[in-house]
């Protein structure tokens, strides 16, 4: 073996400007491998974000009236130890009401919640442009929108109308940008013990959400329909997000689907190359072959040389495919930027994704280089050498 590595890169060294040649077209195959992939993973990962990172995963409402807090919180607890992938599990009580101002009055969707559980979900804290989150009963944050539309800010009072036509004079802590224009128009945030009090439901909520581990937010529907089938849910609606943004969840699939295409053809080319020139290569050193033939080197030897010339193109194109995939990656990430800096698609280069594919490299420059093999063993040394 290690005299057919020797041979290998000598044929390889004899054509250095081919070999050269081969290299740089596998390289730029895997370049384009590693950038179209980690371009697309990036902006999936920032569609995700926008659309449910702050949103919970799955959303269980009752189908029927409002249960007991105390129910809720037995029903959390066996949601906890139903299934490892889920991390977050938090209540919601949510209720329409009225924003009154001088002029006109504005629709809210109150929504109570134990501030401090909800973070993993909401990142409210994060989601703050200014003030603090609301603690006590008389307390709201709003939507940025508001600030502007109404001419609000931190510590002013203002008065919430509930469908029941009941009054609440509160105390506004602060103003939220969740990144959804909707959310941010419509919402007002409270504590859940304020909101159960404001809208006389004590003890009492309308939903439970969930939030699962990151690798696992596309499982969301197994576990939705795991919890489904739970003897305690048979009153229950279990939502999860990929049936609540189908859309999204198509056009995702079909992004990655482009993206496995422009790759498959992309290795494809790559192959037929190296093929193409293995084959000419068999007979460029058909002599060479033929008098090593007649020396008694065995037609597996033969064929091992073009194996390893095949590992050695596809070894070196994919380390140098690496380095110009991150150097490209680099670039567009410094040159394709928005106004205020940052990227215009942030991209996600995931370590196993750049051993993939050079991985992916090495191995269709082997199976490119069987049929030169295989062709190189039924060389008879007898014709090559009467011929020649």
């Amino acid at each position: 073996m290690k005299l057919g590595f020797r041979i290998a890169i000598r044929f390889l060294t004899a054509s250095l400007g081919q070999t050269l040649l081969i290299m740089i077209g596998i390289s730029v195959g895997v370049s384009v491998q590693i950038f179209i992939g980690s371009l697309i993973q990036g902006l999936q990962q920032s569609l995700l974000a926008s659309t449910i990172g702050s949103s919970p995963h799955i959303t269980i409402v009752s189908d029927t009236s409002k249960k007991e807090f105390s129910e809720y919180i037995d029903l959390a607890d066996e949601i906890r130890s139903t299934d490892e992938r889920i991390k977050t599990v938090t209540y919601v009580l949510d209720e329409p009401a009225f924003l009154l101002t001088e002029d006109t009055s504005q629709s809210l969707l109150i929504r109570g919640l134990p501030l401090s559980e909800t973070e993993d979900i909401y990142h409210f804290q994060e989601a703050l442009t200014e003030g603090r989150l609301p603690a006590s009963s008389a307390e709201i944050l709003l939507g940025s929108p508001l600030k502007e539309q109404y001419g609000l800010s931190v510590g002013d009072m203002i008065t919430l109308l509930s469908t029941d036509n009941t009054a609440l004079s509160c105390t506004i802590t602060g103003f939220f940008d969740l990144k959804v224009a909707s959310l941010n128009e419509s919402w007002g945030i409270m504590s859940l013990s304020a909101a159960q009090q404001y809208f006389a439901f004590p003890d009492q909520v309308t939903g439970i959400e969930l939030q699962l581990y990151d690798p696992y937010v596309f499982e969301a529907d197994l576990v939705a329909d795991k919890l489904q089938e739970l003897p305690d849910f048979t009153s229950w609606q279990v939502q999860n997000w990929k049936v609540q943004n189908e859309s999204l969840l198509s056009g995702l699939q079909g992004q990655s689907i482009s993206s496995i295409m422009i790759q498959v053809f992309v290795m494809i080319s790559v192959v037929l190359g190296i093929a193409s020139v293995l084959a000419i290569s068999v007979l460029q050193k058909s002599k060479q072959i033929g008098i090593l033939k007649a020396m008694g080197m065995k037609n597996r030897l033969t064929s091992f040389i073009f194996l390893a010339q095949g590992a050695i193109l596809g070894l070196g194109g994919a380390l140098l495919g690496i380095m110009l995939g991150l150097a490209l990656s680099f670039s567009f990430t410094k040159f394709a930027v928005t106004s205020d800096g940052s990227p215009v698609v942030a991209l996600s280069i995931q370590p196993w994704f750049i051993i993939l594919s050079g991985a992916i490299a090495v191995t269709a420059s082997l199976a490119a280089s069987l049929l030169p093999a295989i062709r190189s063993s039924r060389l008879n040394p007898i014709d090559i050498i009467r011929n020649s």
